[in-house]
């Protein structure tokens, strides 16, 4: 009898979670919804879901677009508690 391989589950980093919970925390600061960040960068809503859930890898463009989407410095994502 063959066995079956297991998925693998996917872990997100401790990095991630971390920077999507601050993303979330700003965007709430902000009263902006996820369409209203939207509408204010070059990310599409869902992804900016997917990384306030710790989901997504992003790249420094990314922080970029979502400085723009909250009008703040991209360094503010950044100022945030490490580990």
């Amino acid at each position: 009898m063959a066995t079956k391989k297991k998925t693998p589950v996917k872990t997100y980093s401790k990095l991630n979670i971390d920077f999507g919970e601050h993303l979330r925390s700003l965007r709430k600061e902000k009263g902006l919804s996820l369409r209203q960040m939207e509408e204010q960068c070059d990310l599409d809503n869902s992804n900016i879901s997917k990384i306030e859930n710790g989901k997504f890898d992003i790249q420094l463009s990314t922080i970029v677009e979502l400085a723009k989407g909250l009008n703040v410095h991209p360094r503010e994502l950044l100022d945030y508690r490490f580990i």
